[in-house]
């Protein structure tokens, strides 16, 4: 197939690409034309049905995979497929991994790297929590190694949960080290659970959109909830304990504007968010930067409030 990253302007194409957008609408004159998004794992395109009552255009809906005939062209800067012909796909023409964006590194790697991490874990509670969900819940296991970290912003591939995890373990693991009045087991423990509502936050790939509860609740008080059930599945597990643990996961974003209910009170919720920010900004940055050269400006960004450019070396 023709991934979309590839396409120039004056490209024939005839592919099957997922559907994320449909949206219709009328020229200035108004005669009805269709808006597109087209999807692969590369990336997007804008797409337009001029004619979308022409013969050459089968029923589709929003969300299927198509088999789309046009010609490239550049408009405003900006890459389009002109759509002639269309047609629904039939299940055995693709793949689905072929259609969404996916962590570059390997899953049941970082995985095995995460579990190992919660393997250190030596306060019993903690490790039967850590072994509800990690281990034993396969169902669990299956949507938290597929799942993106975000709808955008940063990690927003298939991977890019377990992804983000790791990475913040593996920076909670050098806070461990350089600065003794941490709790190694609990700071492990949240860092590792800190996002798991997110798997019911967002919905799976290809869609990849807020949940119902996603909206209503968020991902922090999912996650909340989540922990409590386990918790009350463990006999004997410490209320201050699973206090501390909830706080951490509640705190994570640190401050009430970005979502948190409450603000870091205890050393290990502070690190946990100092290492959720680094690893999902420093993240964004490295996707604002992907495939760009130079060292030109890239205008005002209001995630950082700055104008941001890459270095010269």
């Amino acid at each position: 197939m023709k991934y979309i990253k590839t396409l120039h302007e004056g490209d024939t194409v005839r592919d099957i690409y997922l559907c994320k957008v449909k949206r219709s609408a009328e020229t200035r004159n108004g005669k009805p034309y269709d808006n597109l998004i087209l999807q692969d794992k590369t990336g997007t395109l804008d797409g337009k049905v001029w004619d979308p009552n022409s013969n050459g255009i089968a029923d589709y809906e929003e969300m299927d995979f198509i088999e789309v005939f046009g010609e490239v062209i550049s408009y405003n800067g900006a890459l389009q497929l002109n759509i002639r012909q269309i047609r629904k796909a039939y299940d055995d023409e693709y793949a689905a991994e072929d259609y969404m964006p996916t962590s570059e590194k390997n899953v049941d790697e970082m995985y095995k790297e995460l579990i190992g991490y919660a393997g250190q874990v030596t306060n019993v509670y903690l490790r039967k929590l850590l072994e509800y969900y990690f281990v034993k819940d396969q169902e669990f296991i299956k949507s938290f190694k597929s799942h993106s970290a975000a709808k955008s912003v940063h990690h927003g591939f298939a991977g890019g949960l377990l992804e983000h995890t790791l990475s913040i373990v593996k920076l909670c693991e050098y806070y461990v080290s350089a600065y003794p009045i941490l709790n190694k087991d609990l700071l492990y423990t949240a860092a590792i659970f800190h996002d798991i509502g997110k798997t019911k936050e967002l919905s799976s790939f290809p869609e990849n959109d807020y949940t119902d509860d996603g909206q209503l609740l968020g991902h922090i008080i999912i996650g909340v909830e989540m922990i409590h059930d386990a918790i009350r599945t463990i006999d004997g597990f410490p209320e201050k304990l699973a206090s501390e643990l909830k706080h951490c996961i509640i705190a994570h974003h640190g401050e009430l504007e970005y979502g948190s209910p409450k603000k870091p009170a205890l050393a290990e919720a502070l690190a946990l968010n100092f290492a959720d920010n680094t690893d999902a900004k420093l993240q964004t940055l490295t996707e604002i930067f992907k495939d760009k050269e130079g060292t030109e400006w890239l205008g005002y960004n209001r995630l950082f409030e700055s104008n941001l450019r890459k270095t010269s070396i």
